[in-house]
């Protein structure tokens, strides 16, 4: 089944010329959207998804007399066009399908019950670490910014997650997130959950054995008619920017039009990279400086955790790396409370249920700017910092659980960090020579300047890396290039390809992340003639005598398996079995 007729809703028809219009759309919507999401494996399948969701219901409306556009003009909009963190949403016009589902407590609660207050409905996965609670937070912010209006306003969530769709799972959610008596999280059986999915566009499937879903969240009016649609980003401090989109819309559709108590910028807001000096609030009082210098081992997490995770555990395994540390000379641990999603008031009591007490100090980043810069995508998140202020190595936590050898881990990880001079490279031909001197740079010329430095490498073997800095494997994986370039370059030539990039993402990328090699920046179908692209990141392997060997589709997620293809494909290894 094409993902346009998968998605389509109901109204809108379902003939073959459509389905092709829709496809056209849904890869308009991606291509347009590509650095919507930083997520990693969990956001592959929610990038395309949302994008898609996107797509249909614009082309279903604009067949069926919907508005379209975004309602957020005037002197906003052009902040609003230079935030690639920010959905501006995306106007609508069209009756909410109706549904009757249960919620947290147990209770049969119909959409259609609503009329005559304003429904802010979002999709959200009760077990959910990585996107959802920016979502439930800005939602909350927006009722608070409404002051006595916000009564006017009715949360609601309906449970986007197949494998856990019982009352006890939603009730849990609420309870962790500080929800209580503050919204309605629904749920039902997964045939009464897929109507309503099916009925509002969204798509929520079991993808590398995670939930991955679309992360809509929908305005709809007094009269129940869909308003307005909003795509949650994965950026913690843009959190009160769409809270305050949210109000804004919410005060349109009251009587009297109440006033938004915000008045909040929509420009870009920077996250504070590792490289930058910047101090947070301590829990328990005083501050803690953060920034190059000094090497450091960070833990973000939230406390709200510990609804999928045993958070003591993990604690208490911190706890352990932090004696270790002291004596074997590894970096030592700060925690940071992710403040930005954390509910009022949850932190003390979450770390006074902490036996034994943490070892290690716990900052707060209130703000979310230090997630984002940290490049943190889910909770709790690890990062690995050697003192130049370059992440060297991270974990999801979530998602690939709390790390049994951590001491060993970041002893590997530092020995893996590039030294920020060619030195090592000392005596290499003078082509690759060439290449370290223009480490870390992105280089004009595009497709024919790569091509032309392709030519010039003739007699080495060469290994293409094809990036961008939105795409958060290539970022993953971006390490082991550095080793590998500082391991073989004086007998490989490493190249990269950054694809349907901003230069000036591109280039801040590059500062934090060192390699001994340059790149070229470029759009993918332009680098067509060298290999047909199946997506980012992927890796090209060239002969000496310039022919394309292999290309590596997808992440690397070793040492090991990058540089089992380098031996392979660069030294003519034969491989092993």
């Amino acid at each position: 089944m094409l993902l346009g007729e998968l998605l389509i809703p109901a109204a809108a028809g379902s003939t073959r010329p459509l389905a092709l219009a829709l496809l056209l759309a849904v890869l308009a919507a991606v291509l347009a959207s590509r650095r919507a999401y930083r997520r990693g494996r969990r956001g592959l399948l929610a990038a395309l998804l949302g994008g898609a969701l996107l797509a249909v219901l614009v082309l279903s409306l604009s067949l069926g007399g919907g508005g379209s556009g975004s309602s957020h003009g005037g002197a906003g909009r052009g902040a609003l066009a230079t935030n690639a963190s920010l959905d501006p949403g995306q106007r609508l016009n069209r009756p909410a399908p109706d549904f009757t589902l249960t919620d947290q407590r147990g209770a049969r609660v119909k959409l259609s019950q609503f009329r005559g207050r304003v429904v802010l409905l979002a999709f959200n996965d009760d077990q959910c670490t990585t996107i959802c609670p920016l979502t439930t937070t800005a939602m909350l912010d927006a009722q608070a910014m409404l002051g006595r209006a916000g009564r006017e306003v009715q949360l609601l969530g309906v449970n986007a997650n197949p494998r856990a769709t019982s009352v006890k799972d939603v009730a849990a959610y609420t309870q962790v997130h500080g929800l209580t008596g503050r919204w309605q999280f629904l749920t039902g059986g997964v045939a009464a959950l897929k109507r309503v999915w099916h009925a509002y566009g969204i798509a929520s499937n079991i993808f590398a054995g995670l939930i991955d879903h679309t992360p809509a969240l929908y305005v709809i009016d007094p009269q129940g008619r869909i308003r307005e649609l909003f795509l949650t980003q994965m950026s913690y401090a843009s959190i009160a920017q769409l809270g305050q989109l949210l109000a804004r819309d919410v005060s349109a559709l009251l009587p009297g039009h109440p006033a938004v108590h915000s008045n909040l910028s929509y420009a870009p807001v920077s996250g504070i990279a590792p490289t930058q000096r910047v101090s947070v609030p301590r829990f328990g009082g005083g501050r803690i400086a953060l920034g190059p210098g000094r090497p450091r081992l960070l833990l973000f997490f939230d406390s709200w955790d510990r609804e999928v995770l045993n958070m003591n555990r993990g604690f208490s395994g911190i706890d352990a790396y932090q004696r270790q540390a002291a004596r074997l000379g590894l970096p030592p641990v700060t925690a940071i409370d992710e403040g930005a999603v954390e509910p009022a008031g949850a932190l003390a009591p979450f770390i006074a249920s902490l036996r034994p007490a943490p070892a290690f100090p716990v900052g707060i980043d209130t703000s979310g700017r230090l997630a984002d810069g940290y490049e943190v995508s889910d909770q709790p998140w690890l990062v690995l910092l050697p003192g130049s202020g370059r992440i060297a190595w991270h974990l999801d936590v979530s998602t690939s659980g709390w790390p049994a050898h951590l001491a060993a881990t970041v002893r590997a990880a530092l020995t893996r960090v590039p030294v920020t001079h060619v030195g090592e490279l000392a005596g290499s031909p003078t082509v690759l020579a060439a290449l370290h001197r223009q480490a870390s740079r992105l280089e004009a010329g595009g497709y024919a300047g790569l091509l032309r430095r392709l030519r010039a490498l003739r007699g080495h073997p060469v290994v293409v890396n094809v990036w961008a800095s939105w795409c958060d494997p290539c970022r993953a994986e971006f390490g082991l290039f550095a080793y590998a370039s500082a391991t073989y370059g004086k007998r490989v030539a490493f190249l990269g390809a950054d694809v349907n990039d901003s230069n000036g993402d591109a280039r801040a990328f590059l500062a934090q992340h060192h390699v001994y090699y340059p790149s070229y920046a470029m759009s993918a179908t332009a680098l067509a003639p060298l290999a047909q692209l199946q997506g980012t990141p992927e890796t090209i392997f060239i002969s000496p005598s310039g022919h394309v060997l292999h290309v590596h589709v997808g992440q690397y997620d070793s040492q090991g398996t990058l540089d089992e293809d380098i031996a392979v494909y660069a030294f003519g290894v034969k491989p092993v079995g």
